[in-house]
């Protein structure tokens, strides 16, 4: 089975409101699946539906080679999620948690294996503190632990970052790579921290307005030939003319600000920088941009081009 989820034609609606459109991917085995989007751009309400919290208006979800709807049961045992902020029991230890929630799951889990999961998201050394002294990182990790007691084979999580510091931020990316790279865990990952999910996943798609936009591997969607370069010179008027009559022309980009900017390939970057300098163009400076962030920012915002330069 390499599909581990199948969504086709999902749709959901809240009254007048369109949550959810028509929206089709596919999750692989192993995949640290980045599933991206803007707050409010339906990521939520997507994994709710995934999760049977609540139920489409339309489309089919297939997870784990079944039918959601048929096999529910079967399905949910086999998955794991955090869902924002996880719910746990603040006046009793890490310890503690992981063990009520074994039982909850009707999961063998003698101390050594609770002690196993909890050195696994680092929580080891604070395995017998009450969660109430928890940082908010420490929480999402035991909440992430919590979601592995039954040693499921997709991981499903939603927004496991939000609220965190940056070493937070950092624990939670160092966990998903080792869930995936050494436990062989599937993991469908939202945020809209994007930068973050450059660094781990392998695929992708980014959501907006409950509409699919762009799905495939970080590599198919961040080629090299793609990098945004901005100039900014002493004399940006001559140096747009230079640029008009040269052989970069046709690499320039449209911008209503009137910056100048260019796609093309990174490897030419260099080149593109000797040619100024022979032109005797006075460079102040060279930036050149691809990460995600400014991908989706080219995709969802209305002024593509200064909204990729934005500091």
């Amino acid at each position: 089975m390499d599909d581990v989820i199948r969504i086709q034609g999902l749709t959901k609606h809240f009254g007048t409101i369109n949550a959810v459109n028509n929206l089709s991917f596919t999750v692989k085995k192993s995949d640290i699946y980045g599933f991206l989007g803007q707050n409010g751009a339906g990521k939520s309400t997507t994994i709710r539906m995934l999760l049977s919290l609540i139920a489409p208006t339309s489309g089919s979800i297939e997870m784990l080679g079944m039918n959601l709807v048929s096999n529910r049961k079967e399905i949910l045992r086999r998955v794991g999620a955090v869902i924002e902020k996880p719910d746990l029991y603040k006046y009793l230890t890490a310890f503690e948690n992981l063990s009520i929630f074994a039982r909850m799951s009707r999961v063998s889990a003698d101390s050594k294996k609770i002690m196993a999961q909890l050195e696994m998201v680092g929580l080891a050394d604070r395995a017998h503190s009450k969660v109430k002294t928890y940082s908010q990182g420490m929480k999402q990790r035991l909440g992430i632990a919590i979601s592995l007691v039954h040693d499921p084979d997709l991981i499903v999580l939603d927004e496991p970052t939000n609220g965190l510091d940056p070493q937070g931020i950092a624990d939670i990316r160092n966990l998903v790579l080792h869930l995936s790279h050494h436990a062989g865990k599937t993991i469908l990952i939202s945020s809209h921290l994007l930068s973050e999910i450059e660094q781990i996943a392998n695929r992708m798609l980014i959501i907006d307005k409950g509409n699919k936009i762009v799905e495939g591997t970080v590599d198919e969607l961040f080629s090299a030939t793609k990098t945004m370069v901005r100039i900014e010179t002493t004399d940006d008027e001559n140096a747009m003319n230079y640029l008009q009559q040269s052989k970069w022309n046709n690499l320039l980009l449209k911008d209503k600000a009137k910056h100048i900017i260019l796609q093309m390939h990174k490897n030419d970057i260099p080149f593109l920088n000797a040619d100024l300098v022979q032109a005797e163009i006075g460079i102040v400076s060279i930036q050149a941009k691809n990460s995600l962030e400014e991908y989706f920012l080219s995709l969802t915002a209305d002024n593509q081009h200064v909204a990729a330069f934005k500091n």
